[in-house]
């Protein structure tokens, strides 16, 4: 029989403090049966909990650890394999031949990520094979282990679709938090002790309450067309918002105050539906959105305290797989895990890490459960994903609790297609039934549709004479190549996802600064700016594109709509020598210019024009609405190939730190203790570039992590940001 009161799981920590195996195996098991159990799925995480590390029995791992204590050298001894291999042994020997995956593949993935099933299924046979004396070892350890925790028998039923593939993903995702949570508390009790410490969902209604009164009896005495509509917005929301779980629609015309009126609704529905719901979360395309809206909502409602967690992207944990040094364990422990009442992050960040392998960005997936999830900019999800994204929503309503709400002004008509199912066998709500009405009231533009290509130095000239306005074009080369056409002419801006999120949003805070106060700016951005950007231009030059991107650009002119009797003006223009994104983006491009010849640009005014739009760009796309064939891998539980092929932005990038203000400060404490709350801090001042851009840039750029993290050491320009003739994320449609 074992003698677990001489097996430890991990080094001792900073007070010198032991960490038994028996008691790290029930730590883990009891807050991972706890984060499973909002799915039905706590025995299952339970188990897994008391297995994930029995492999620490081994007694060469246990000489690793004092080898570790010690400072001395000894070669890595895997642990992971053991619990996983053993219950493959066991319930392929039992004649569950298929049972085993549910609980190997989380066991031996918590460190390394998750394996495709096949592949597993060799390594743990061989392994067996290796060494029967490992068998024999494990009955011992998880015989004593039962008799310890009397561990409940899962119960599940075994199907070969995407809600297994899900499933297993979910009880991974609470295995991992479970980890972390209990390693960082031996590690670093102080960080461990703060967790936890937010105001719960009424609280944050009383708050958000408060402040809405008060913008209520501003707009009383201010009866305007707009304030009259955001009222009405509001109450609707308010009114849905007592409704059962499920999908809604949160369709708004630009400057109707969806975004507040949407917090409302989740607020509300998480109230209403007691007990059903723990947290928000608000997932955005671009970052410079993120910027805005967190600073919103933190006016709201952080009077009495943070409540807001900001999450853009994060630091992929090195693949060291099983690595036991503390400095390792330290980057592991500050990934993510959302665990806050109102998260704001992008859906590259959602969608990336619900069909991951990897542990620290899978950890998080667990407290979507059980969530009122706000996609706003909808539009913006690639069509070529939508096929798993649907799917991927439609199960997490369906299974885990969660109420979704498809947020926007141009609403894709996911669930009035026969290219798309998901959505088609359940009721979508419309929270604004009356919509049309109020894109008919706040009409506050004339569009002006050019079919004639323009150069640019034509259109330089038109720029030149007017005083406040925004060009907005397709890639951020036409964009470098507008601004040298425009020469010496003063007072230009520019937008783009090379400048870090603090620096564009000091830019947008000039930038609207100079419009209400009446200078001259001449904004030249790429598409990063024209969805949600809370900015007010009376022209708006937008290159031809995607109908919706056309509609979303026009949002920006005239947006407050100071004078009523005063439209604004946006002109549709085809540059001469301007380029496009590929794929997706050009055959939307294509529909727009076809439609606009067919309606006209006053026709854009009509909401409904979307759904014909859409049904006609679904069709185009029909046979690559899963171009990557995502859901027959998700099916066959090929997990490492799934987060391989989904991905919202085609090429992977990675986070640069860039000189910016006080950044290089913040990156050497982070660099000292790297801590959550410290990468938090440096999140502001990151750029995103390609992963292929590495060799591009490597003169610029010094290693903080081995090809996950940098730090930029070459020009940073005060308007173009990280200033280089290649390609960057600014050109896509989704920005992380």
């Amino acid at each position: 029989m074992l003698d677990f009161s001489k097996l430890f799981a991990h080094t001792k920590g900073q007070d010198g403090k032991e960490d038994l195996l028996a008691d790290h195996l029930q730590d883990v098991a009891e807050m991972a049966r706890c984060f499973a159990d909002k799915f039905n799925s706590g025995a299952l995480a339970y188990s897994l909990g008391l297995l994930h590390d029995l492999g620490k029995i081994n007694p060469f791992f246990q000489s690793y650890l004092k080898a570790m204590e010690e400072n001395r050298s000894h070669p890595k001894v895997p642990h992971a394999i053991w619990g996983a291999a053993f219950m493959y042994y066991l319930l392929w020997s039992k004649n569950h031949k298929d049972a085993w995956k549910e609980f190997a593949l989380p066991v031996y993935g918590h460190h390394a990520g998750l394996q495709a099933h096949g592949l597993a299924s060799q390594r743990f046979s061989r392994f067996l094979k290796d060494d029967e004396s490992i068998v024999e070892s494990m009955v011992s350890g998880w015989t004593e282990l039962q008799q310890r925790f009397t561990p409940e028998s899962p119960s599940f039923s075994i199907t070969n679709n995407t809600h297994r593939e899900m499933r297993i993903r979910m009880v991974f995702s609470a295995l991992v938090d479970a980890d972390y949570l209990a390693t960082e508390k031996h590690f670093e009790q102080q960080k461990a002790s703060n967790r936890g410490k937010w105001p719960d969902l009424p609280e944050l209604w009383e708050c958000f309450q408060q402040d809405q009164d008060e913008l209520l009896k501003k707009a009383e005495a201010n009866p305007t067309k707009v304030n009259l509509i955001r009222r009405e917005v509001y109450d609707a929301c308010l009114d849905a918002a007592k409704k059962k779980r499920g999908i809604f629609k949160l369709t708004v015309p630009t400057g109707g105050g969806k975004t507040r009126s949407g917090l409302a609704f989740a607020l509300q529905h998480a109230i209403q539906n007691k007990n059903d719901f723990c947290r928000i979360i608000v997932a955005l395309p671009y970052t410079s959105i993120i910027d805005q809206t967190a600073s919103e909502y933190r006016k709201i409602l952080e009077k009495n305290g943070k409540c807001v967690l900001e999450h853009h992207s994060q630091v992929d944990v090195p693949d060291d797989k099983e690595e036991q040094n503390p400095k390792h364990l330290c980057y592991r422990l500050a990934t993510e895990n959302w665990d806050a009442p109102l998260i704001i992050t992008t859906t590259v960040q959602l969608f990336e890490s619900l069909f991951t392998n990897k542990p620290g960005r899978a950890r998080k997936l667990h407290n979507i459960a059980k969530s009122v999830l706000i996609l706003d900019e909808v539009q913006t999800l690639p069509p070529q994903l939508l096929k798993p994204t649907l799917d991927a929503l439609r199960d997490l309503v369906d299974h885990y609790g969660v109420s979704l709400v498809l947020s926007t002004a141009t609403q894709p008509t996911f669930d009035n297609t026969p290219y798309l199912k998901s959505f088609q066998d359940i009721e979508v709500k419309e929270i604004m039934p009356d919509y049309p009405r109020h894109f008919a009231a706040l009409q506050r533009v004339n569009y002006e549709f050019r079919p004639d290509p323009l150069d640019w130095s034509d259109l330089a000239e038109e720029i030149n004479n007017l005083s406040q306005i925004m060009v907005v074009l397709n890639t951020r080369k036409d964009a470098l190549a507008l601004i040298d056409a425009m020469g010496e002419t003063p007072h230009i801006y520019h937008l783009s996802t090379l400048l870090c999120g603090r620096h564009r949003k000091d830019k947008l805070k000039e930038i609207r600064n100079r419009l209400d106060d009446g200078q001259p700016v001449r904004l030249i951005s790429t598409q990063v700016v024209e969805a949600g950007v809370d900015i007010d231009f009376p022209v708006v030059y937008r290159a031809l594109g995607p109908l919706d991107r056309i509609v979303q650009a026009a949002g920006r002119c005239n947006r407050e709509w100071r004078d009523s009797k005063k439209l604004g003006q946006v002109v549709i223009f085809q540059p001469e020598e301007g380029g496009s994104p590929r794929g997706a983006y050009l055959i939307g491009k294509t529909e727009a210019q076809a439609m606009l010849k067919k309606y006209g640009p006053n026709e854009l005014h009509n909401p409904e024009i979307f759904m014909e739009y859409f049904q006609r760009l679904f069709s185009d796309l029909s046979e690559k609405l899963d171009e990557k064939g995502i859901q027959d891998l998700r099916r066959d539980l090929n997990y490492p190939e799934v987060s391989k092929r989904y991905r919202l932005i085609p090429n992977n990038t990675v986070p640069v730190v860039v000189n910016y203000q006080d950044a290089l400060s913040i990156l050497n404490e982070w660099e000292r203790d790297t801590s959550r709350r410290n990468w938090r801090r440096l999140q502001p001042y990151v750029v995103n570039i390609y992963h292929w851009q590495i060799e591009v840039f490597r003169d610029w750029l010094h290693p903080l992590q081995k090809d996950t993290l940098f730090q930029w050491v070459g020009k940073y320009d005060d308007v173009l940001g990280i200033s280089n003739e290649a390609a960057d994320p600014a050109d896509l449609i989704v920005s992380n």
